[in-house]
């Protein structure tokens, strides 16, 4: 699987469109294809209603480009997930994200009812017995898929315990690599490295490309689980108008510590609103 490599792993991700027209999409694609080893592809994140990731992934992959399909529980109970999960095998597409999926009361379709019929553990089970060639009922199957599985963790929750408890059980349950929520902060990131360099797993923590904008967004709301160092709000602000130059910046700093202290097994590239703007970062990095 494109995940499982012993080389610094880079990846990025690409929003679906909110609507059908894939030119962009696929120009984000081509754009990357080379640059990164994969593209991970979300599935209506925020609860905001986006083009299905099994289509998209089947669009980018046809562009010669590896992928993996973000799976979430939110909109879906077990019978579908399980369909899914068989369909995206049957078209190659292999390398899959569990994660449990934000609530709908902060996407776009507030009144939606959400699924949560299972959790990311129960979905990484699931994805597991297919492997094994039985439903999650254990009635057999004719064909089985070879899913390499991943989720996420967030290294700078607090309590980090609670989010150690739920790690140790993702592993368990099958999980190889993990993602974790947007780093800043590599002194704290090291702290949890320590513990999750005792199991089998790799580990890309998100590198997001900071403005103004976002900045002003975190102050505002106080996003769970992303932590934005003073030293790092003090540069941004300091920019002005050049604000997205100096996240750039800042974004190829990081991705160069972690890849010369070994700090993690790669990262996990997130734009924000500058598409663009991943070019620049890898060429900074020289990743």
């Amino acid at each position: 699987m494109i995940l499982d490599s012993e080389k610094f792993v880079v990846t990025a991700e690409i929003e679906p469109p909110k609507g059908t027209d894939v030119t962009g999409l696929l120009a984000s694609a081509n754009a990357l294809k080379g640059k990164v080893k994969a593209v991970l592809i979300p599935d209506n994140a925020r609860g905001v209603m986006r083009m299905s990731p099994l289509v998209v992934c089947k669009l980018v992959k046809d562009e010669g480009v590896e992928v993996i399909m973000t799976v979430a529980c939110r909109d879906r109970n077990r019978l579908a997930l399980q369909s899914d999960l068989l369909g995206a095998a049957a078209l190659g597409i292999n390398s899959i994200l569990c994660v449990t999926g934000d609530h709908t009361m902060h996407g776009d379709h507030k009144e939606a009812k959400p699924v949560f019929d299972v959790d990311s553990v129960q979905l990484l089970q699931m994805a597991a017995t297919l492997n094994s060639g039985k439903d999650m009922n254990g009635n057999e199957l004719s064909g089985a898929p070879e899913f390499f599985l991943a989720s996420t963790v967030n290294p700078f929750a607090s309590p980090v315990e609670l989010q150690t408890i739920k790690f140790e059980k993702k592993v368990e349950a099958g999980a190889r690599v993990f993602f974790t929520q947007p780093l800043f902060d590599l002194e704290r990131f090291a702290g949890f490295m320590e513990h999750a360099r005792k199991y089998p797993v790799k580990v890309l923590p998100e590198i997001c490309i900071l403005t103004s904008t976002d900045v002003a967004r975190y102050q505002d709301h106080k996003l769970p689980g992303f932590f934005i160092p003073e030293d790092i709000f003090r540069r941004i602000r300091e920019a002005g108008e050049n604000d997205l130059n100096e996240g750039i910046s800042i974004a190829a700093e990081l991705i160069k510590e972690i890849k010369r202290s070994k700090l993690a097994d790669g990262v996990h590239l997130m734009p924000g609103r500058e598409k663009g703007a991943i070019l620049e970062v890898l060429e900074r990095a020289g990743a």
